[in-house]
């Protein structure tokens, strides 16, 4: 990987400068990790692969969105160099949040997002 803009919020984070922050190594890849989950898969014309179907999971039982957001999650992130390791699945009033657990390099690394 080289150097990428860090991502806060789908908006570009600055340092205490009011500068652009880059951020590499294991930022890096998680900066990636969490555009791939948030982004709704087909929404770029010319990339359609791009992003995940978590967004999907409002649509099905509960009994079945761990299980569909671990595939959604290893679907999203096919390609990275990262191994999904667990997910986890919370409703929090009218919000899903998911956890992918992964391991990168043999360092265990997580993210949290809205589906």
């Amino acid at each position: 990987m080289s150097m990428a803009l860090l991502l806060i919020d789908r908006d570009y984070g600055v340092n205490e400068a009011g500068e652009l922050r880059s951020v590499t190594g294991a930022e890096e890849l998680l900066n990636e990790v969490l555009f791939r989950l948030t982004a709704r898969r087909g929404s770029f014309p010319f990339l359609p692969e791009l992003g995940s179907r978590l967004n999907l999971l409002r649509n099905e039982k509960p009994g079945q969105w761990t299980t569909l957001a671990e595939q959604y999650a290893v679907e999203a992130l096919s390609g990275l160099n990262v191994e999904v390791t667990g997910v986890t699945v919370t409703q929090d009033a009218d919000r899903l949040w998911v956890m992918v657990e992964l391991v990168w390099q043999g360092l265990p690394l997580s993210v949290e997002c809205e589906a």
